[in-house]
């Protein structure tokens, strides 16, 4: 598999790369990043090895993300080559309890801030960023499916929401013929593996293909961060932001650490990096759509790129998983073999075979619907 695979989106038609280009790290705003030629040679490698998808956001580095992706697409022609996802949720105007969140007044504000900075007239896929715990999926979903509509909007996706609001929207998007939700975003690697417990399942069984964000936990498991050479280089992102209140960058954990030590002597086995090993294994799990790669160098980059061009052999996958597994907790814990053998009374019973039923055999061809 390479970079110019392209897979269908969920149950949608829209085919997209493997490997999403992120581009949070497109400008210096927010003390990392890249500057802007860095920026452009790093939209330009993905492209160039046939890349397709790329993900921004109205937040991202206050705007310079979305308005540097604009101008690289438009120096190269490549807007109908490009698929466009970007994401609303966040205050653009603090005070303002309406410039943020995810109701109607906002989307529809966010929108044509993003069309402009992107400078196009119609974005491909348009992602809720965050559950703001107030907004009810039916505005939500009645909003986007109006920008559907107008053609500002091909497609639909939500990120970071709880997975029974995921499971709402799309059944209110089926219920009501609204544009149906194409994929979720959420956060996934070896050491944040807890979307498996519902969000996999979900996505597959409602024909959401899930995007997966920080593969490389943030940088963690980047290589920056050897336990063989004591640890941390003190170059990562980690350390850049350490002390703030971001979850997403608290990934310094006893648990974590094992799961680095592991990595880096499967990575030394397969010849390897530890980035690739991390981007790989993540990229080949069940429900897996798309996996978004970000780097402020081109290095960095040039080396997620060839992430794909290997098998993990089974029994050093084994080894990443055992290590790596989450805690089960209730009420999955009443799901694994001893409780299911009382209820089917100690017969295995299992789940229609694939290609079984007619939407078992049509969602398994699609990205993330296996």
């Amino acid at each position: 598999m390479s970079i110019n695979t392209y897979y269908t989106l969920g149950k949608s038609g829209l085919r997209v790369s493997r490997l999403a280009l992120g581009t949070m790290t497109f400008g210096t705003e927010w003390g990392w990043g890249a500057d802007e030629e860095t920026a452009r040679q790093l939209f330009n490698t993905y492209t160039e090895a046939g890349g397709n998808f790329i993900d921004t956001a109205d937040l991202y580095t206050n705007g310079t993300s979305e308005s540097w992706l604009g101008k690289f697409i438009y120096e190269r022609n490549l807007r109908d080559r490009t698929v466009i996802a970007t994401k609303f949720t966040y205050n653009a105007e603090p005070g303002n309890p309406n410039a943020g969140g995810n109701g109607r007044k906002n989307i529809l504000r966010a929108v044509e801030g993003s069309l402009k900075r992107l400078g196009t007239d119609y974005i491909d896929l348009y992602i809720l960023h965050t559950w703001d715990t107030i907004t009810p999926a039916e505005e939500v979903m009645r909003t986007l499916n109006d920008l559907v509509r107008s053609g500002k909007v091909r497609h639909v996706g939500l990120s970071d929401t709880p997975a029974w609001y995921a499971a709402r929207s799309q059944t209110l998007a089926e219920w009501r013929g609204y544009e149906p939700i194409s994929t979720l975003q959420l956060e996934y690697s070896l050491v944040e593996r807890n979307i498996e417990r519902e969000f996999i399942d979900l996505g597959q069984a409602l024909g959401m293909g899930v995007m997966v964000w920080s593969p490389l936990a943030s940088g963690l498991l980047s290589g920056k961060y050897k336990p063989s050479e004591g640890g941390s280089t003190g170059e990562g992102r980690l350390e850049t932001v350490k002390g703030v209140s971001n979850p997403a960058f608290q990934k310094f954990s006893d648990r974590n650490w094992k799961i680095v030590a592991e990595l880096e002597k499967v990575a030394q086995e397969l010849d390897r990096s530890m980035a690739q090993v991390a981007v790989n294994w993540t990229a080949n799990r069940p429900g897996i759509a798309s996996v978004i790669i970000g780097a402020t160098r081109l290095s960095q980059l040039e080396d997620n790129l060839k992430a794909l061009d290997f098998t993990i052999p089974a029994e050093l996958c084994d080894r990443l998983e055992s290590v790596s597994r989450p805690e089960a907790q209730f009420p999955y814990s009443f799901f694994g073999d001893e409780i299911q053998g009382m209820i089917h009374g100690g017969v295995a019973v299992g789940q229609q075979p694939i290609g079984y039923a007619p939407e078992r055999s049509i969602q398994s061809t699609g990205a993330g619907v296996a």
